[in-house]
């Protein structure tokens, strides 16, 4: 029985969380921060968990007050973006995605796991972008 070493699913999900941070990235100096924020720490705090089982929300310590410029943002999604690195890089194959594991709303897949947070996350990149057009008045 050959062993499956196929990473195509999970390459595929992977460079969906790639560009997404790179998207904030490039939002991080024409939105205001907080839904960028809430978006990058949704990211974080699956990889922590797939990686140390650390489920702790990031945002508690991503404060805007902290993260007050451009570039200390940009900083900080530097970061989330190698916990995204080191957390897929854990997922061996296509496989996996179809264990069960242990997150704080009880067991789940880990394909589910990934793509609700995927959602999530793009969810609050999407209202960054809405809110800052309402605000510049493009949205009306």
């Amino acid at each position: 029985m050959a062993k499956n070493t196929e990473r195509e699913i999970v390459q595929q999900i992977d460079r969906a969380f790639a560009n997404l941070i790179a998207s904030l990235k490039d939002l991080a100096s024409s939105v205001p921060p907080d839904l960028l924020l809430r978006s990058a720490a949704v990211i974080e705090q699956m990889c922590g968990g797939l990686t140390a089982n650390l489920w702790d929300d990031p945002f508690e310590w991503t404060l805007p007050e902290t993260l007050s410029s451009t570039d200390r943002i940009v900083e900080y999604l530097s970061e989330v973006d190698l916990a995204r690195q080191r957390a897929f890089n854990s997922i061996r194959d296509d496989s996996a995605l179809t264990k069960y594991i242990s997150a704080p709303a009880g067991e789940q897949l880990l394909v589910n796991l990934l793509l609700e947070t995927l959602v999530k996350a793009s969810d609050y990149r999407g209202r960054a972008v809405a809110s800052s057009k309402l605000l510049s008045g493009e949205g009306t």
